[in-house]
């Protein structure tokens, strides 16, 4: 009895300790909220492009090099400063479910809305903003080419021109293409091309290079994703999930890059067929490179520390005089809705971050998204799912009761014997084991079937905090949004209830200690559960009042078994 109840103990507080553990790794403190304006924050100011060094070029090619750029104080280039405030009005492109402004300074994304999401559930008419210029949360997508030091091919610190300001996806249209020019006096021309689809947060990038000099040129690309660490004030303290860079490649497979591993050393590797992405809860903005082509993927901090980089750039390519090369690539930047990412790239979908249980957690939603399709509701989804389970789950549950029930019917007999023996543990263990024998019962019967249930609860708990799809998702009455906690703590108090019903239910422990302890759980699950999102809390109060039903269904199934197995007795002992 009292192993029992020490295995369950130790579940329940390895339960917590796999959360809490899943809270803080790869957490560092949020910053403070910066009391920068919204002004143009020049991302080259500390020369942040790639480090590429020298790669090997071919013949009668000039090396490709970084470019120079003179940092002033205070952060920004003089020449930066300039071009900025010719690029102050950015060009701005809608789309169906996109609202993108791209700056002429390098064509940079500077800011980008998603029409279908809201940036609060209370305020629909607030789009999500992704992208953002500015301090705090700045978060840009950049893009440029490199070359030799005489050619000055333009990096994301050049200045485009375009033929309008304005570009709009019309409701005849299923793409809307942006093209930005760049030329220098040497006779070399580039053309960037943003091609944007109806319907999708996939974006085509282009950069055309045109060389109409005299003599060959050596170029490279390079894409990459410019943030700061995320400042969020509204978000609970007890729930975090990972913001930082990641890549993938079919080697190393899925890799996170955190702030604080980019701040101690530069990520610098040779991956092909893989991407680059920031990612963010919910949300994400990846580039795609080109598939059969290596790319170098890396990662700086800049502009004092406090701006993060991840990017990929490719090799050299010769350009003959009188030639063009056009590099390809494609930038996806939105929700992270595993059905499309899977589509986009091998292994983009694993931006859904389920951690170590991912083998359980992509079932699970594969069954919740399937039985929302039919009731259209996540709640009621969320509660089905859980009866499902419970059915899975039932003759593992239906052994825990039987045993905690034939348990609860020899609690007399085990206090009994507790008085007898006093503090003579070898001998009331074996009497323990003797009674055991005699009455055929398991006593870690009710706890191993626990155990067993324990990771699905933990695959759940991260299906409900990483699935974009239940973002602000209603319920009924008061229940507004699954994925944050109840304003009310309706439910969880609800839970806290039934955790307590249940606890009657189970034979009370002999030991004082113990007795206290489990005493105190619902209260302390209560707290706890406050803070999960309420969908979460709808799962275990669904799968509370399901065990409340079965364990007092088969308790009370053992104890008429006892009862006439009692009466037979005495009619044959007459």
């Amino acid at each position: 009895m009292e192993n029992m109840r020490l295995i369950l103990i130790l579940a329940l507080a390895f339960v917590l300790f796999l959360i809490y553990q899943a809270w803080v790794e790869d957490y560092s403190t949020p910053p403070m909220a910066s009391t920068e304006t919204e002004s143009w924050v020049n991302p080259a100011a500390s020369d942040d492009g790639p480090n590429t060094g020298s790669p090997a070029d071919a013949p009668d090619a000039p090396a490709v090099e970084t470019p120079t750029i003179n940092a002033m104080p205070g952060g920004v280039s003089a020449a930066g400063d300039a071009k900025a405030a010719l690029a102050a009005e950015p060009i701005l492109v809608e789309t169906d479910v996109l609202r993108a402004e791209i700056s002429a300074l390098g064509g940079t994304i500077q800011t980008l809305y998603l029409l279908d999401y809201q940036q609060d559930a209370d305020d629909p008419s607030r789009p999500f903003q992704l992208l953002k210029v500015s301090t705090p949360n700045l978060f840009i997508v950049q893009s440029g080419l490199l070359g030799g030091p005489d050619h000055g091919l333009p990096t994301h610190d050049a200045l485009f021109t375009a033929a309008n300001q304005h570009y709009r996806l019309t409701d005849d249209e299923q793409t809307l293409l942006v093209e930005l020019f760049w030329q220098n006096d040497a006779g070399l021309q580039v053309v960037k091309r943003y091609r944007f689809e109806r319907g999708r947060y996939l974006v085509h990038v282009s950069q055309e290079v045109i060389n109409a000099s005299e003599a060959p040129i050596s170029v490279r690309d390079y894409e990459q994703l410019q943030r700061t660490e995320l400042y969020d004030p509204s978000k609970s303290s007890f729930i975090h999930t990972y913001t930082g860079g990641v890549y993938y490649g079919p080697d190393v497979k899925y890799k996170k890059e955190s702030f604080g591993e980019m701040s101690k050393r530069p990520l610098d590797t040779t991956i092909t067929d893989g991407w680059v992405a920031m990612i963010q809860h919910y949300f994400m903005a990846a580039w795609i490179p080109p598939t059969g082509i290596a790319q170098t993927f890396y990662t700086k901090v800049v502009n004092g520390g406090s701006h993060y980089i991840i990017g990929a750039y490719s090799p050299a390519i010769t350009i003959p005089a009188g030639a063009s090369h056009t590099f390809e690539s494609q930038l996806f930047a939105g929700p992270k809705l595993q059905d499309r990412l899977a589509e986009i790239a091998p292994g983009l979908e694993l931006a859904v971050d389920y951690g170590w249980l991912t083998i359980l957690a992509e079932p699970i939603f594969w069954l919740l998204n399937a039985i929302h399709s039919v009731v259209g509701n996540w709640g009621w989804a969320i509660i089905i799912l859980t009866i499902l389970i419970k059915a899975a789950f039932y003759k593992l549950s239906e052994t825990s009761y039987k045993s905690m029930a034939n348990m609860r019917k020899i609690t007399p007999r085990i206090q009994a014997l507790k008085d007898r023996y006093g503090d003579d543990k070898e001998k009331l263990n074996q009497a323990f084991m003797e009674l055991y024998k005699k009455e055929k019962i398991n006593p870690l019967g009710g706890c191993l079937p626990i155990l067993v249930q324990i990771p699905v609860f933990i695959a759940l708990y991260w299906v409900l905090l990483e699935s974009v799809e239940l973002r602000h998702a209603p319920f009924i009455f008061w229940l507004d949004n699954l994925t944050e906690p109840d304003p009310y703590y309706i439910l969880p108090l609800i839970m806290g209830v039934s955790m307590f019903v249940q606890q009657k239910l189970n034979p009370p422990p002999p030991d004082p200690i113990q007795a206290k302890i489990f005493m105190a759980l619902p209260f302390v699950f209560t707290v706890f559960f406050a803070f999960f999102p309420s969908g979460l809390v709808l799962y275990w109060v669904t799968n509370n009042l399901l065990s409340i039903s079965q364990q007092w269904y088969i308790t009370r199934k053992v104890e008429q078994a006892a009862s006439h197995g009692g009466s037979s007795s005495a009619k044959k002992s007459k």
